[in-house]
Parts: structure tokens; C-alpha cells; sequence
């Protein structure tokens, strides 16, 4: 492997860790935040995270704010997974550039599709609820505010993974009759 893409590969290995570490105090605020605000303060509503007023909500119907914060909470921790099975797969000794199509690249490959998809499924899902409780007359911020914007770019993102996964399954299938032949 060639100096520059060993330097890529920690470069991208770098700034995974940085959006890893920060998509997980994203997830424990949240978590934390909508404990702490539904057994200790509910004025914590005011403030759940960075700035976000979700307190109409939380005196409109606690069960709304249960669930949004849920949506909340599932988008976030999903998207830190994905980004726990990146680091770990870019730390992996068993990654070979020299033969990319083997079972651990597709196996990764189609873990980030899924989780791609789950994410772009619950943000579509808690998008929809906010619009829904906008329409009731609930003062909700903004979905991107909500961390539950652009679902439609992780659904995107999941199928054109799963598609990637298949050319690997199939690359990985000549790969294997070319070494039965050699």
C-alpha cells in the first residue's frame, strides 16, 4: 500500500474518532437529558440540548415528549454505532486494500447500509411526528434542531450501501473462482 492512502486511511481513521466521540455525548445528552427532565426537572425542558426549547411539548402531553425524545434518542445512538463499527473497522488488522473483496469489507458494508436505513426510518418517523404535533398546535423547533432531519440522504445512503454490498458479494465470487483456478 502506498504512502498516501496509508496517510488517507489515518486521516479518515482521525476524524472518525472525532465525529465518534461527538455523536456519543450527543446520544448521553440526550438520554441523560430527557431522564433528568421527566424524574428531576421538568424545566429541564427548556433546555434540552444545545439550546433546543422542547418545554410546550413537554406540558402539552408527557407521552409526546417521551416519544420524540425516544426518536430522539434512537437516531442518535444509531448514528454513533455506525460510526463505533467505522473506527473499528478502519483499526481492524485484517484489513487488506490489496484484496478489498473479501467477507469482512462486505460484511462492514452491509452493517452501515442497515444502520444507514434505520436511521433515515426513525428520522422519518420522528419528522413526521413533529409535523404532526406542529399541526396540532405544538411549538416544536425545527427538525434538523431535533437531530431528525435528512432521512431521506440515510435511506438514500442504505440502499446505495446495500447496492455497493452486492457488487462486493459478486466481486468476492470471481475473486474466489480465480484463486480456484490459479
Amino acid at each position: 500500500m502506498s504512502t498516501k492512502s496509508d496517510y488517507i486511511l489515518k486521516l479518515l481513521n482521525v476524524v472518525s474518532w472525532i465525529i465518534f466521540i461527538g455523536v456519543c455525548i450527543e446520544a448521553g445528552a440526550f438520554i441523560v437529558n430527557t431522564f433528568f427532565t421527566l424524574l428531576l426537572n421538568p424545566e429541564g425542558a427548556k433546555r434540552f440540548w444545545m439550546e433546543v426549547n422542547l418545554s410546550e411539548l413537554y406540558y402539552y402531553n408527557q407521552s409526546y415528549y417521551v416519544t420524540v425524545t425516544s426518536l430522539m434518542i434512537i437516531v442518535a445512538v444509531l448514528r454513533a454505532l455506525m460510526f463505533y463499527h467505522i473506527v473499528k473497522f478502519l483499526n481492524n488488522k485484517e484489513l487488506r486494500l490489496s484484496q478489498p473483496f473479501n467477507e469482512t469489507t462486505r460484511r462492514f458494508i452491509l452493517k452501515i447500509a442497515y444502520m444507514g436505513l434505520g436511521i433515515g426510518l426513525f428520522s422519518f418517523w420522528g419528522a413526521k411526528v413533529a409535523e404532526g404535533l406542529v399541526k396540532q398546535g405544538v411549538r416544536m423547533p425545527e427538525i434538523q434542531y431535533l437531530r431528525l432531519g435528512g432521512a431521506d440522504v440515510w435511506l438514500f445512503l442504505g440502499v446505495i450501501l446495500l447496492v455497493i454490498a452486492q457488487i462486493f458479494k459478486r466481486g468476492i465470487e470471481i475473486q474466489n473462482e480465480i484463486d480456484l483456478t490459479v
